[in-house]
């Protein structure tokens, strides 16, 4: 399959570094990866992303911002986040087995839970993109790439 019609599972450090640590040696490569993705509409994330994302920026944002930051994270990014995030629902849980099967790996829990849920919610994935490709690479089938690896393959 051609890179740009890939499918692209984005991990929650990614979008930290666009939030967050523009100073970041990264940021230039990391901003133009996320417009890519923006433009081809072809990005994804999940739910344990999304609330891991918050629970980073919680220690800078007022609640109105985290919310804020909930509400609008799909569209400012134009990802589709799995499950779909909705404060009125209860949160989807992914068998403890399966969680259990990615920590067996050697996997922090954050990871795991991220795993377990791409595994139930987004099996049709192939590429996983994050900064912590080394951690990743023994917890997904999908082929894991830094951003900077993803726009080259482009």
């Amino acid at each position: 399959m051609d890179p740009g019609q890939e499918l692209v599972l984005i991990d929650t450090n990614v979008f930290v570094i666009d939030l967050r640590y523009r100073r970041d040696p990264n940021f230039d490569v990391n901003r133009r990866f996320l417009d890519g993705v923006a433009l081809s509409e072809r990005g994804f994330t999940t739910l344990v992303n999304l609330f891991e994302l918050c629970g980073i920026l919680s220690f800078n944002l007022n609640n109105e911002q985290l919310n804020n930051l909930w509400l609008h994270f799909p569209r400012k990014y134009s990802v589709s986040v799995l499950p779909t995030p909705d404060f009125e629902a209860q949160c989807p849980v992914v068998e403890q087995k399966n969680v259990f099967k990615f920590i067996g790996k050697r996997t922090a829990f954050g990871d795991a839970m991220m795993a377990a849920t791409v595994e139930r919610y987004l099996p049709f994935i192939s590429t996983v993109v994050t900064w912590d490709e080394e951690h990743l690479q023994k917890v997904f089938q999908a082929t894991v790439l830094t951003p900077k690896e993803y726009l080259t393959r482009q």
